[in-house]
């Protein structure tokens, strides 16, 4: 890649320290910055947690204001392993569709450290819709910070999420949150093992009556996007959330993804391509 001297003048002001955040990176003018959030979230025993949190924002610094997008991550047994949480690629691609990009890493998560607030406790008995408020109360304050930079469109924005975080996108889509217009939802769901319970989520039916309840308060259009070979949740169970979603007054459209490899549950990293018609179509219809 050739760089214009507009850009090697961007670099030299990094290298100099001369931006705000002491961590940045440039490159064909998107900076990636890091900040940190002071956020509260409640576990299932409910004890109160608050901590700062670290936030990865992109943005392309020649966009003067731009609608925010919410990127929030899955979950996993070793959450150390998180680091700081980036989807470097796909949240770049978010901002060359116009919008700054906030990635928290929450609290229990690689760099953010901290208790696991989101353990949704025993496999027969697990409490989805305080794990997954858990997640969106620290989501929540995330879009309250980012509606305080000069370079936000506080107005409007969208709230996605892969994973336990496409759970979340519609934990946040039912709190009806100012200037949040619509969520994206990529493989959402919680309580998967891949390996000893393919494609049988703990409890699906409590995942179905959670997400009924979230269509009973939602008012923005949702996109749920699921691969067809998805060890974590299946093909039957994913369908089933979305008709109690949708049956319950949520507006929404599932889009079945085609395979991938042995378990589709990584499309939204790892084949963009599957997914970029369907988000690009309904991006449109939002009005983005």
């Amino acid at each position: 890649m050739r760089w214009d001297d507009a850009a090697w003048v961007r670099c030299a002001a990094l290298f100099l320290g001369l931006l705000l955040t002491p961590a940045a990176e440039c490159a064909a003018g998107i900076l990636e910055e890091v900040v940190t959030v002071p956020v509260q979230a409640r576990n299932i025993f409910g004890k109160e947690v608050a901590q700062e949190i670290t936030v990865t924002v992109f943005r392309d610094e020649d966009r003067a204001r731009a609608p925010f997008l919410l990127l929030n991550h899955g979950r996993s047994l070793n959450r150390a392993e998180y680091g700081r949480v980036r989807y470097s690629e796909n949240a770049r691609y978010f901002v060359s569709k116009g919008f700054v990009v906030l990635v928290p890493t929450r609290i229990g998560y690689g760099v953010s450290g901290g208790e696991d607030v989101e353990y949704s406790g025993n496999c027969s008995s697990p409490n989805y819709p305080l794990v997954f408020e858990a997640a969106a109360r620290q989501g929540l304050a995330v879009i309250e910070y980012a509606r305080g930079l000069p370079f936000v469109d506080a107005g409007r924005g969208l709230v996605v999420g892969q994973s336990f975080g496409g759970a979340t996108s519609l934990a946040l889509a039912a709190m009806r949150i100012p200037g949040v217009v619509a969520a994206v939802n990529f493989v959402g769901g919680s309580g998967g093992n891949p390996e000893n319970r393919p494609g049988n989520p703990c409890r699906a039916d409590r995942l179905e009556e959670t997400f009924a309840a979230y269509g009973a308060a939602t008012g923005i259009p949702t996109l749920w996007l699921y691969s067809e070979n998805d060890r974590f949740f299946g093909q039957k169970y994913p369908r089933e959330w979305f008709d109690a979603f949708i049956a319950k007054g949520g507006k929404g459209e599932f889009v079945a993804l085609p395979p991938l490899g042995e378990d589709g549950h990584s499309t939204f990293t790892k084949n963009p391509a599957a997914w970029k018609p369907a988000f690009e179509a309904f991006l449109t219809r939002v009005g983005f």
